[in-house]
């Protein structure tokens, strides 16, 4: 990846420079960058990738004027690992975002646990102010709620959203309820402040993260200053909510109305780009934390399509995420890229559209897509799944081979915790830890997306693989 990176380089800032119009007109401003970042979003819950309700027009429309990935990853099957990986660049076991006491144990920060981003990791925002940006995000941090880790304290300018999920409510005793926060100030709490019905699932705040995400591209087109917009809201996250004029419109219960409403809130954001007329010079990407979490369906969670199990586990279901990158005059209108691509790759490519570098005193594992998107470059590289401190598996070109199998305990699955509901696949969805580090269980996905039929070993295409 590192001769990739430097035989590339120049082609890299040619085709960035061209896409911007700088080899012709000087230096204008450099492109505004919108991140969506959906929370537990499966990569079926959308009309372009086959979920056959059609509820999901806009997001079918920002791919018909894009470039689809169908395989494209997140870092970490669990929320805070792969949004650490995402603003960093880094797998979860450089940044610190892994458990150590427990094999193959997920990690995430909830309000009970005290740690959070170091401060020696890069941050995405941090490195953008370098080249002029003003950084907001909207919604979910989940990277630290201790006041050192305050996402201001990591390059953002703005904050409006929560450290955390909107678990709850809670008694405000033992536990209270999570707060939500405008920059440092605290301005309430979810079911309190910011109400959430359980029983209906009505709460407004997918409209509130949709107005905050508005006004902050109004104002910083008004100031004519670049932007980033790190949009990560939780809609779609147990328990699921939807503003009302949403509840009760879906095919899918209450999980299709937030996606309605999510759909909804996208079409306006982008609409707001072409209104302003700076749609060409934006960069926006479309794209999940981890895999539906199955446990919540069908009520409250999502589809991941024909692949194995959901949120938590390293399967393909966990991992393999929606993706549409969007960017009109630049990213040609209707692609589809088979490009192996990860959530560490929106770093790199976010610092390649802004004309910056990557940190060159530490490895960085995202690699930069602008080539893939903008002249359809495919470049071979590993996608590594990792639970915990351990590597599960790794997939290169078609063939995913599988170090560590299961799914969760024998305890939580009798308990009714069930991260593969309805899907047995027989010494693979083990609720035991299976070890294959030497013989690794190999699966063809282009053949076998949902990694039901292991390779036998001395087939040919296992030794080939």
């Amino acid at each position: 990846m590192a001769a990739y990176a430097t035989a590339t380089r120049g082609l890299q800032q040619l085709l960035v420079l061209s896409a911007l119009g700088l080899l012709v007109t000087g230096t204008p401003r450099p492109p505004n960058i919108v991140l969506l970042l959906m929370d537990d979003m499966g990569w079926g819950d959308l009309g372009v990738y086959g979920e056959p309700s059609r509820e999901t027009p806009n997001l079918d429309q920002m791919a018909l004027e894009g470039m689809l990935f169908p395989n494209f990853y997140s870092a970490n099957p669990l929320c805070s690992p792969s949004r650490a990986a995402l603003l960093t660049g880094r797998l979860p076991i450089r940044n610190g975002f892994y458990t150590s006491n427990g094999h193959a144990r997920n990690a995430y920060t909830p309000q009970e646990i005290m740690g959070g981003i170091p401060n020696s990791e890069h941050l995405l925002p941090e490195l953008l102010k370098k080249a002029g940006y003003t950084n907001k995000i909207v919604g979910k941090w989940h990277l630290g709620h201790r006041p050192q880790f305050h996402p201001l304290k990591h390059g953002f300018d703005e904050w409006f959203g929560s450290p955390n999920c909107h678990f709850g409510p809670y008694d405000n005793k033992v536990k209270p309820n999570i707060p939500v926060y405008r920059d440092w100030e605290m301005v309430g709490r979810f079911y309190e402040e910011f109400p959430i019905n359980l029983k209906t699932g009505e709460a407004n705040l997918t409209q509130l993260y949709l107005q905050e995400a508005l006004d902050f591209i109004r104002t910083q087109h008004a100031r004519q200053s670049p932007f980033f917009l790190y949009w990560a809201i939780d809609a779609t996250h147990a328990p699921v909510y939807a503003s009302r004029p949403f509840l009760g419109t879906s095919h899918r219960g209450r999980y299709g109305d937030a996606v309605r409403e999510i759909d909804d809130s996208v079409g306006k954001i982008l609409s707001l780009l072409q209104n302003l007329g700076i749609s060409k010079n934006t960069f926006v990407f479309f794209t999940s934390d981890n895999g539906a979490a199955l446990i919540s369906a069908p009520k409250e969670g999502g589809s991941n399509g024909p692949f194995l199990c959901g949120k938590q586990t390293t399967f393909e279901g966990g991992m393999r995420e929606p993706a549409i990158a969007w960017w009109p005059g630049h990213i040609a209108a209707g692609q589809v890229s088979h490009q192996l691509g990860s959530i560490m790759d929106l770093f790199t490519t976010s610092l390649s559209v802004a004309g910056l570098k990557p940190p060159s005193d530490r490895i960085i594992d995202g690699l930069d897509l602008l080539p893939t998107m903008l002249q359809g470059h495919v470049m071979d590289r590993p996608i590594f799944y990792y639970r915990g401190n351990t590597l599960m598996a790794v997939t290169l070109g078609q063939y995913k081979a599988h170090f560590w199998t299961w799914t969760n305990s024998w305890e939580e699955f009798r308990q009714g915790i069930d991260f593969c509901p309805g899907q047995n696949v027989s010494g693979v969805t083990t609720h035991t830890q299976e070890e294959h580090t030497e013989l690794p269980l190999i699966f063809h996905l282009g053949r076998d997306p949902g990694e039901r039929f292991p390779l036998r070993i001395g087939h040919p295409q296992a030794v080939k693989s």
